[in-house]
C-alpha cells in the first residue's frame, strides 16, 4: 500500500514565496520557521514510496523516503536553517527567497524517486543557485552568475539526454545502480559529475562561489556538489571509474587552494578536493565507503558553511 505524503521541499517552496510577499516584520518568523517545519515533515515521512503518480505512462514517485535518502535531506533542511539565520540581517529578502528555493531543489532531490522528478528538482536547483550568484550584487557576480548557468544549463541537457536514453531502452524511470556499458548511463553520469565540480569542468565552482554575497556562499557551498554525490551513491555505486576521477579532484582542488590567496576561492577549491574523497568512497562501493562518503557529505555541508561564515566580507 502506498501511503500519501506531503513532499517535504514544497513546504521550503512555499517559504521562499511567503518570504516575497510577507511584510518586513513577519519575514524573520518564516525564515527560521521554514526549515525547522520541513526538518519535521523530513523525519515524519516512513520508509518507501509514499506519492505517486502518472506522466506519459510512467510511473513518478514523487516521495521515496529512506535512511539515505533521510539522512542528506535532515542536513539540507539544517543548512537552510543556519543560512537563514545568518543572512537574517545582511541578506535582502530576494536573496533568501531564492536561496529557500535553492535548498527546496535540494531536498526535492533527495526524497525523488524516479529520473524525471529527480531532474525536475535538479533544474529547480540550477535555477535558483544562479538567482543566488547573482544576488552578489556585483559585476563580477553578474558575470561568474551567467557562466554558472551556462555550465549547469549543459549539465541539465546532458542529463535530459541520459535518462531519455534510459527511459527508451529500459522502459523503466526507477532510480536504481545504472551500469556503465550503456552511452545512455555515460551521459547521465557525466551530467552528474558536472553538479559535483569533477574537473576538467570544475571552474565554475571557483568562479561563482567567491563573487556570491557572505550569504549566498553559506548557502552554495551546501547543496549542489552534496545533491550530486547523493545521485553518485544512489545511479553509480562501485563505478571504478569513480575512484580515479575522485582521485584527480582531490588533488586539483588541495593544489589550486594552496595558490591562491583569497580566503573564499581557497574555500571553492577545498570543496573540490573533500568532494574527490566522497566520490572516490562512491567508486569504491562497499557498504562502508558509500556510508563513509554519505556521512563525510553530511559533515562537510556543515563545517564548509562555517568557515564560509567565518570568511564572508
Amino acid at each position: 500500500m502506498i501511503e500519501l505524503a506531503f513532499p517535504p521541499a514544497f513546504i521550503l517552496i512555499i517559504g521562499a514565496l511567503l518570504i516575497a510577499v510577507a511584510r518586513p516584520a513577519l519575514r524573520p518568523v518564516i525564515v527560521l520557521l521554514t526549515p525547522l517545519v520541513t526538518l519535521w515533515a523530513i523525519w515524519r515521512l516512513p520508509d518507501g514510496v509514499l506519492l505517486t503518480t502518472q506522466f506519459l505512462g510512467y510511473p513518478i514517485e514523487l516521495v521515496e523516503a529512506g535512511k539515505l535518502r533521510r539522512l542528506f535531506a535532515t542536513v539540507f533542511a539544517v543548512m537552510a536553517f543556519a543560512g537563514g539565520l545568518f543572512g537574517l540581517k545582511q541578506a535582502r529578502w530576494t536573496e533568501l527567497a531564492a536561496a529557500y528555493a535553492y535548498a527546496a531543489g535540494a531536498v526535492g532531490v533527495a526524497f525523488a524517486g524516479d529520473l524525471i522528478t529527480m531532474f525536475l528538482f535538479w533544474e529547480f536547483m540550477a535555477l535558483f543557485s544562479t538567482v543566488v550568484v547573482w544576488c552578489g550584487g556585483t559585476e563580477g557576480a553578474r558575470r561568474a552568475g551567467v557562466r554558472y548557468a551556462i555550465m549547469h544549463l549543459v549539465g541539465g541537457v546532458l542529463l535530459k539526454i541520459g535518462i531519455e536514453g534510459v527511459m527508451i531502452h529500459t522502459g523503466s524511470v526507477d532510480i536504481r545502480p545504472l551500469d556503465l556499458d550503456t552511452f545512455d548511463a555515460w551521459v547521465v553520469l557525466a551530467g552528474v559529475l558536472i553538479n559535483a565540480a569533477a574537473p576538467p569542468v570544475s571552474q565554475w565552482l571557483s568562479d561563482a562561489y567567491p563573487e556570491s554575497s557572505p550569504t549566498g556562499g553559506v548557502f552554495l557551498s551546501a547543496f549542489t556538489t552534496k545533491t550530486a554525490v547523493l545521485a553518485l551513491i544512489l545511479l553509480f555505486p562501485g563505478a571504478e571509474v569513480l575512484v580515479w576521477i575522485g582521485l584527480y579532484m582531490v588533488f586539483y582542488g588541495i593544489i589550486y587552494a594552496l595558490l591562491e590567496n583569497d580566503m573564499r576561492r581557497i574555500l571553492s577549491y577545498s570543496i573540490v578536493n573533500q568532494v574527490g574523497f566522497m566520490v572516490c568512497g562512491v567508486g569504491i562501493g562497499t557498504q562502508m565507503a558509500l556510508n563513509g562518503a554519505a556521512a563525510h557529505a553530511f559533515a562537510h555541508i556543515i563545517y564548509k558553511a562555517l568557515l564560509f561564515m567565518s570568511a564572508a566580507r
